[in-house]
């Protein structure tokens, strides 16, 4: 935002100077040429009054030599012609080499000719290498006996603008300069609050409610605008806190005398007969369901109280949930595949990643139906390129994909499947609490990752796909810090 209110500031600066300086820069040429004008039209009428004396009588010698010293020491050629247009006094050769490249010539001529004294032309520019014409008519009136006219060479006049060009043209980066070193720390100085106030909305984004904005600095309208912020965050968080103080203490309370109830409803076993067994059963396996619930609000308030994230090495992990993962699939009657490729180390959420893995494979265990399950581990460079498993770029993540070869769901009821208490109708008579999924996308999200739910392995009779949850978190390289680190913005 810094660089886009400079680039902002500094192109209405260099229009506004040259707003200013176009104008100013045409006068200056303007009074460069109207002064060359006078100089010539003042010495080409001192010599239309000599010409007009030695016309008259007839002894031009000393003009012709003042004009050759006038053309040697100028470079101004001038001539005096009669009123057929020859050159009587004068370098011949230099009026006709003129009288060829430059058009106006003629025209100047005639009007001297006619007694008339032209304007100078007004489209002089210094890129223009035509020369300036001035005649003078030679006597008055009925009585024009000849003309004088000069040819000037405008290169040093043109120099001269271009010089005074230059000086303006530096002159006016002056202002541009300052405006550039005062605009730089003001406007820092200015959006440091907004930068700080972005950044904090990323943290918090991210889960972390204690982050606050600075209110005592910038301006006084951006000061208020952190208060606010701050005061809209005391809120939240203070709801938030007393929401998940809420779940936790609800959770807790209930649980001794949820306990007691199904001690009281176990105590009935020996005397229940007939149809009362079978209430019996159901209202057991109802207060089973009601502690399991408990117990997950309760995990899922501690977890989400806690955001820290820290480094991990997958090989770890993997060495300590492997065996115990292939023994549930063998007591299910299932089998399971690890393929990850060594030395990957990525993101931990909070909870661990071998907690977040075990609600997989159990989800896939008890959900399922499947008869096989896959455990996979890519890394995509850069968060979307071509997939490999040795070194990876920055921005890179790590994938882990939990696949089964079941009945998997419906692709509508995946976008459902990561919100609390949700299950599959097909699910209804299998334990659970709905909350597994919905836990560990929030977990994942929070440490800069994904949940994603994808179609899984092929089903064994070639019906369709099983279902596969696909964990996306930011790889770390080897050479980063183990201790844990705030969740990344």
């Amino acid at each position: 935002m810094h660089r886009r209110l400079l680039f902002v500031l500094v192109p209405f600066a260099i229009l506004l100077v040259a707003a200013l300086g176009a104008p100013l820069s045409v006068t200056v040429a303007e009074q460069e040429m109207q002064q060359t004008y006078v100089d010539q039209l003042n010495d080409v009428g001192r010599f239309a009054s000599l010409a007009e004396t030695a016309l008259s009588t007839g002894r031009g010698e000393a003009l012709q030599q003042e004009l050759a010293r006038y053309h040697s020491l100028y470079g101004i050629p001038v001539a005096v012609i009669d009123t057929s247009g020859t050159v009587l006094l004068g370098p011949r050769g230099a009026y006709q080499e003129a009288a060829r490249t430059e058009p106006a010539l003629p025209r100047i001529v005639t009007a001297a000719l006619a007694g008339a004294r032209p304007e100078p032309s007004g489209d002089w520019a210094p890129w223009d290498d035509s020369a300036l014409v001035v005649a003078e008519p030679v006597g008055r009136d009925s009585e024009v006996v000849g003309a004088v006219v000069t040819i000037s060479d405008l290169s040093k006049t043109r120099h001269r603008i271009l010089a005074r060009w230059a000086w303006l043209a530096g002159l006016g980066l002056l202002p541009l300069i300052a405006l550039v070193a005062v605009a730089w720390p003001v406007s820092a100085w200015v959006l440091r609050p907004v930068r700080e106030l972005d950044a904090a909305s990323s943290r918090i984004s991210q889960g972390d409610l204690t982050i606050r904005a600075d209110a005592e600095a910038g301006p006084v309208e951006l000061r208020r605008l952190a208060e606010s912020f701050n005061t809209m965050m005391d809120a939240v968080e203070n709801a938030v806190q007393r929401q998940r103080a809420f779940v936790s203490d609800a959770s807790h309370q209930l649980r001794n005398p949820l306990t007691s109830l199904r001690l009281a409803v176990e105590s009935l076993d020996p005397h229940l007969r007939g149809d009362g067994r079978e209430m019996y059963e159901v209202a057991v396996d109802e207060l089973k369901a009601m502690q399991r619930l408990l117990n997950s609000l309760q995990a899922s308030a501690r977890m989400e109280s806690i955001r820290t994230t820290s480094p991990v090495d997958l090989d770890a992990v993997l060495a300590t949930r492997a065996d115990r993962w292939r023994a549930l699939t063998a007591t299910a009657g299932q089998t399971l595949a690890v393929d990850v490729p060594p030395g990957l180390r990525l993101l931990e959420p909070t909870g661990g990643l071998g907690s977040i893995l075990d609600e997989l494979i159990s989800n896939a265990l008890r959900l399922s139906g499947a008869g096989a399950v896959e455990v996979t581990a890519r890394i995509v460079p850069g968060g979307g390129g071509a997939e490999h498993g040795d070194g990876f770029e920055a921005g890179a993540v790590v994938t882990i994909a939990v696949r089964d070869d079941g009945q998997g769901i419906d692709a509508a009821e995946r976008a459902q499947a990561l919100r609390r208490f949700w299950r599959s109708p097909r699910h209804q008579n299998v334990p659970g609490t709905g909350l597994g999924l919905a836990i560990c996308a929030d977990l994942v999200g929070a440490a800069g990752g994904e949940l994603r739910l994808e179609d899984g392995l092929p089903r064994p009779d070639g019906s369709g796909y099983g279902f596969a949850a696909v964990v996306a978190l930011p790889a770390v390289p080897r050479v980063a810090s183990s201790s844990p680190t705030p969740s990344p913005a």
